[in-house]
């Protein structure tokens, strides 16, 4: 009888940005994420936090490399969440004053969305499935 294989448990994208610290208060101000801390000195890494998921941010050595994936291929997210009241959530990010990319709609491809836009230019993308009628 074979082992199981390992579980994967979560994952966290990492986005280059020109200013940790700037850009984690960006989100913990417009997006209500939260940290505990940064690393280094001066600080140039932190992870992020929302409802269990993680996201993190590495400081750039030369801003050039801050690279948002729409520059290259249009209209392309730097990072998707799925979540459970698309709606509700994006009522919040536009009451924090949040950069709306792109207000609600549903995509053709089944989700309801919307896209944010951070200090870096980074595209954040937020959806839930829409359920099928029956």
């Amino acid at each position: 009888m074979s082992n199981p294989s390992p579980k994967l448990t979560s994952s966290a994208a990492v986005l280059l940005v020109k200013d940790v610290v700037a850009a984690a208060n960006h989100y913990r101000d417009k997006m209500g994420f939260h940290y505990e801390r940064f690393w280094g000195e001066p600080p140039n890494f932190v992870v992020l936090q929302r409802n269990g998921l993680s996201l993190m941010l590495k400081q750039a050595n030369d801003p050039k490399h801050v690279v948002p994936h729409w520059t290259v291929s249009d209209k392309l997210w730097n990072v998707y969440f799925w979540v459970e009241d698309v709606e509700g959530l994006y009522q919040e990010f536009v009451a924090r004053g949040a950069t709306i990319d792109y207000g609600l709609c549903d995509q053709p491809y089944g989700c309801r969305e919307f896209g944010t836009q951070d200090i870096d230019g980074h595209d954040l993308g937020f959806g839930q499935f829409i359920p099928k009628s029956e």
